[in-house]
Order: structure tokens, then C-alpha cells, then sequence
């Protein structure tokens, strides 16, 4: 919708609205209407002049959904960019404590006792047998069966989560998903159908690898409550799911350590 100037077109309202409640020669009576109507106009002028002001020449009722995409998306590449710079100073800060502990026994003591803790901890990639999990949405070219909803074709957080506490309570040694490393601090969150993992988005298909003995790992799958739900889910709505035991690598850990808040055990 385009507007005129603000001014412009409250001074001819201003002018209308008086010239109607002047009054007439000759003694007529003005009927109800002849009021009104000016006193509309003028409501109207208002209106329309506090909408132009407000719009500031743009369109009040214009979609931002493109704006907040293209926002999304620079703000996606800002983080991977950062990301990028934090590696590239972590790397330069090992470098430096390396030349440091050739030459200071305290330092290289502490280097050393961090270097024992890396596997344990995530800092490491491993290699080994396991399985691999692979859940997906169901086709969007089939036809909605009856009863059911756009919200039991996709595969939600309850669904992931399942299988990773099924993992580990298998006795999974390490575990990634989406190709990420999984620590104890690791929260799994779904944001419609796309997963949300250490600050990134990822889209189905979601797969989790575990190494652990398979055959352990497998009947924890086939006990897990969760697990089972989502089979049935399999079954009545055509989601995807799969397992596969091979020789699997589950990446180190390259995201922040920093701790927000700790507690001393008592």
C-alpha cells in the first residue's frame, strides 16, 4: 500500500472536516449525515497519517520470512567462521606449551597428565568394532495414513535419545552423532524435524555410531522401551531405521570445553 505525505494529506482532511461544520446561509438545518461525515473523514486522516508515519515507506504487512532466513544463514556462517579462529588459537596455544615444556619440568608434567586423560575424555578419535544407527523420516510421497499426523512421519528428540541412552547402557566405549563427537555434557535437541547438536542443525537421516561389542550393544537396542516405540512407528508410518555392525571411527571431541557451572562432588 502506498501513502501520501503525512502533511499534505492531514491538511485536507483538517480542511474538510471545518468547511462541513461551518454553518450554512441562510439559516439551514444541517442534516445528521452532513456532520458525521467529516468527523469520519477526519477519524480516517488520522488513520491513514499515523499508518504512513509508521511504515516509513515500506509495506507494514511484508513477509520477513526471507529477511530471517538470509539472517540465520549469515549468522551460520559467522559461528563457523569463529569456530575456524578458535581452532586455528587452540592450535597455536598447544604449539606454544609444547616449545614451553621442552624446557620446564612443571609444564611438561602437566602435559603430560592431560595427554593420559585425552581418550578417556573424548580428545581423541577411535577406532574399533560397533554398530551404526540410522533413523529417518518417513517418505513425503506417501499418503498420510488414517488417523495420523504430519507429526508422527518425522523422527523426534524422545526417538534419538532412545537410542543413545540404549548405546550406552550396551556399554558403549565411545559414541558420535551426525559425525559429532558425544560426551557426558552432550544434550540432543530437536527443532522440528532437524536436530540441534553443539550449536549446529542437521537434517535426516540421523546416524549415531557406537563402538562396543555389537552383540551387547544390539540387545540393548532390542530391550530399550523407546526403541520399540519407534519400531512401532516403523511398522504403522514407514520411518526409517536401520542397524549395521561394521568396523566404525568415532571422531574426537573439537568443540569448547569450557565449563559453565561445576559442583565438587561430596
Amino acid at each position: 500500500m502506498e501513502y501520501t505525505s503525512g502533511a499534505a494529506s492531514w491538511q485536507k482532511v483538517i480542511r474538510r472536516a471545518v468547511a462541513g461544520l461551518l454553518p450554512r446561509r441562510g439559516g439551514q438545518r444541517r442534516p445528521g449525515w452532513s456532520i458525521g461525515v467529516p468527523l469520519i473523514a477526519a477519524a480516517a486522516g488520522l488513520l491513514f497519517t499515523t499508518t504512513a508515519t509508521a511504515a516509513g515507506g515500506t509495506a507494514l504487512r511484508e513477509d520477513r520470512r526471507p529477511e530471517l532466513n538470509q539472517l540465520i544463514e549469515e549468522r551460520r556462517h559467522q559461528v563457523e567462521a569463529n569456530e575456524q579462529r578458535a581452532a586455528r588459537l587452540r592450535a597455536e596455544v598447544e604449539d606454544e606449551t609444547t616449545a614451553l615444556a621442552a624446557t620446564d619440568g612443571p609444564i611438561r608434567a602437566q602435559q603430560n597428565r592431560a595427554r593420559a586423560s585425552e581418550e578417556a575424555a573424548g580428545f581423541t578419535a577411535l577406532t574399533g568394532t560397533g554398530i551404526t544407527v540410522e533413523l529417518d523420516d518417513a517418505p513425503t510421497d506417501q499418503k498420510l495414513p488414517k488417523g495420523a499426523s504430519n507429526d508422527d512421519l518425522v523422527v523426534h528428540q524422545s526417538d534419538v535419545q532412545a537410542v543413545v541412552n540404549a548405546l550406552w547402557a550396551g556399554g558403549a566405549e565411545a559414541m558420535s552423532i551426525m559425525n559429532v563427537r558425544v560426551l557426558s555434557t552432550s544434550a540432543v535437541r530437536c527443532v522440528g524435524n532437524t536436530l540441534l547438536l553443539h550449536g549446529r542443525v542437521y537434517s535426516p537421516p540421523f546416524k549415531i555410531v557406537a563402538i562396543g561389542d555389537p552383540a551387547a550393544l544390539q540387545r540393548a537396542l532390542a530391550s530399550s522401551k523407546g526403541v520399540r516405540w519407534f519400531m512401532d512407528a516403523v511398522e504403522a508410518y514407514q520411518l526409517g531405521y536401520r542397524e549395521r555392525v561394521s568396523t566404525v571411527t568415532v571422531p574426537a571431541f573439537e568443540d569448547s570445553t569450557a565449563l559453565r557451572s561445576a559442583r565438587v562432588p561430596r
